[in-house]
């Protein structure tokens, strides 16, 4: 590691972001309701201007400003996949936030939103790790609650209210563990917690992770996902449960390989205990579901339990962050098509109205194929690629009785997505006379597949860029 100095060139990323977010939120003051997309254009160049940071600081490895804020492989990867996720999501919500009287503000909350990812991803000191957590929830709160109705009123009260419980988990922890070493800062942690009172360091332990679990949507802080994502827009869901869990996981994947890795407690077995739950219970729970939206929350819940596998591992192998990287770009993309391909047909709510309301759009219905199998993990798409690493990564870090149980969950969640696109399948025929709109969920949708299928086939340039 470098210094501990910094300057503002460490934070650049986040920094286009923050002004992207403010020019935003100007230009949509002065701007009348009819070109409000303005705003939104303003906003996906602010996005795609931080993912050119981002690229240009990759191959990075030092701490800067005090030992709070790490410029790492890690952090390099997680600010391009956010950034990038980002820019997609807000062309994804256009076409449902036109002409809402909030239109510019969605635009606003979702770049603050990913800077508060983006801090997560990249603290290295309890109290910044902290600041990330309230950066990436607040912004989301008022995401969630956008459309105003009953079930997204519901669903935003449940949001904030859990995400306020696991909060003060997360403060509790943070204070047990300056308690504990008497000092903030990972590196040293590392070196004062192996040393302190044993129950103490437990309570710590439990209070990070039940923060960074909540933000992740992992089990059992895992409540929120499902209605949080049935009650509001489906462009905003893929926001939801893909950004914040990007900036999450890469935080959990620094704690467990950093001031946690040297303590008397077991930290890797504990999140596999939770990786397993996660996947586990998130199939379980999706096996029964109708709703498109319910459906895709729970399978949330379930890739996320992937992530945290490699989490487990995060200071066994050399094998983790390759693995981690390559899930994370995966993961997004997947997740954010599916999605698309929900917001492609707005009004159809249930699977089977998905289904009938795809009756002509073989184009539409074949990249729901794509990326509901991509997230199976079936080659050559990129979380293919991404299970491969994390099993191995896994069974490096000896924790092979949690390999067999992914692969069994990877087999079963097939289940659930054939019920979404099987019927679709049998319903869409090119010949109908019904035509596909052109839209912009269904180009998202579109590209999304596209994406998958070439960064599987492509994974190596990924982990060759994120990791020079």
């Amino acid at each position: 590691m470098e210094g501990m100095s910094g300057s503002p060139v460490d934070l650049l990323p986040e920094l286009v972001l923050v002004l992207g977010a403010v020019a935003t939120l100007l230009l949509g003051l002065w701007t009348p309701q009819a070109l409000q997309v303005r705003a939104g254009a303003v906003a996906v160049l602010a996005a795609l201007g931080s993912a050119v940071a981002s690229a240009s600081a990759l191959g990075s490895g030092r701490v800067v400003y005090g030992g709070t804020w790490t410029v790492d492989d890690a952090a390099g990867a997680a600010r391009l996949t956010i950034t990038l996720a980002t820019a997609a999501v807000i062309v994804l919500a256009s076409s449902s936030l036109r002409g809402h009287p909030r239109q510019t503000e969605a635009y606003v909350l979702m770049l603050l939103g990913a800077t508060g990812a983006m801090v997560l991803a990249a603290a290295s000191d309890l109290l910044m790790l902290v600041a990330g957590y309230l950066l990436a929830s607040v912004p989301l709160y008022a995401l969630a609650g956008f459309r105003k109705d009953d079930r997204g009123v519901e669903a935003t009260l449940k949001y904030y209210l859990m995400g306020a419980f696991a909060g003060v988990l997360m403060l509790l922890g943070v204070a047990a563990l300056v308690l504990a070493a008497g000092v903030t800062d990972y590196a040293s942690l590392g070196a004062g917690l192996p040393e302190a009172p044993v129950p103490l360091v437990a309570v710590g332990v439990v209070g990070l992770l039940a923060g960074v679990g909540f933000k992740a949507g992992v089990v059992p802080v895992h409540f929120w996902v499902p209605d949080v994502t049935a009650g509001t827009t489906p462009a905003i869901a893929a926001f939801l449960t893909t950004i914040p869990k990007i900036g999450a996981a890469v935080a959990a994947f620094r704690l467990v390989r950093d001031p946690l890795s040297g303590i008397a407690l077991d930290v890797p077995l504990v999140v596999a205990v939770i990786a397993a739950g996660s996947m586990t219970l998130g199939n379980l729970a999706a096996f029964q579901q109708q709703e498109v939206l319910r459906l895709l929350g729970y399978s949330t819940v379930s890739q996320v339990g992937y992530l945290f596998m490699v989490v487990a591992v995060a200071a066994r192998t050399d094998l983790a962050f390759p693995a981690l990287a390559i899930y994370l770009a995966g993961y997004a993309v997947t997740n954010i098509g599916a999605f698309a391909a929900g917001a492609a047909l707005p009004q159809a709510r249930t699977l089977t109205q998905w289904a009938d309301a795809s009756r002509g759009q073989p184009g539409l219905v074949l990249s729901l194929v794509v990326v509901l199998l991509g997230l199976v993990g079936t080659p050559p798409t990129a979380v293919f690629v991404a299970k491969l690493a994390v099993f191995s990564a896994a069974a490096d870090g000896a924790l092979g009785w949690l390999v067999v149980l992914a692969a069994v969950n990877t087999v079963a969640s097939l289940f659930y997505y054939l019920r979404w696109f099987g019927p679709a399948v049998r319903r869409s025929s090119p010949s109908s006379t019904t035509r596909a709109r052109r839209s912009l969920p269904l180009l998202t949708a579109h590209t999304a597949a596209v994406t998958s299928v070439v960064l599987g086939v492509g994974a190596g340039a990924w982990l060759t860029l994120v990791a020079a």
